[in-house]
């Protein structure tokens, strides 16, 4: 048991899982203001346009009406076309907030014009050396 608890200790503190986490949270407050950009921006300007609070009732077309109970079958090519246009927004803004930065960044590393980052694995022989002599350190002053 003790194995499996440590195993799963050592997949949690992976960097790649700690950076997936990180990444869903920053999606979900991203997407907050994706909403927020079409609720207060973009459905007034719908509704300026198009005479309709939103594109969701733009364009709704009823197959069949409400009979005995059941309801009526819509299809709704507004609601289509409103999840289309919050993709490409938040397609847009990932790929000029992140994408295109790194990619530059990429090149002017590329180019020399940016130092590249050293490796951990220096600051781990590093932080090996110190503990070491912590430990050297520690047993000379024991009697």
């Amino acid at each position: 048991m003790k194995n499996v608890l440590s195993g799963f200790k050592e997949f949690i503190m992976r960097g790649s899982v700690v950076d997936l986490a990180v990444g869903i949270i920053i999606g979900g407050a991203f997407t907050a203001v994706v909403t927020a950009l079409v609720d207060n921006i973009l459905n007034p300007i719908i509704g300026a346009i198009f005479g309709k609070p939103d594109l969701t009732s733009l364009w709704n077309i009823t197959l069949r009406a409400e009979h005995d109970g059941i309801p009526a079958s819509v299809l709704s090519v507004g609601g289509f076309l409103d999840a289309v246009l919050n993709f490409l927004i938040i397609a847009a803004a990932l790929y000029f907030a992140v994408v295109l930065p790194l990619n530059k960044l990429a090149e002017r590393r590329a180019r020399g014009q940016e130092p590249e980052p050293e490796p951990l694995a220096q600051d781990v022989v590093l932080l090996q050396e110190i503990r070491d002599l912590l430990a050297a350190q520690a047993g000379r002053q024991q009697p």
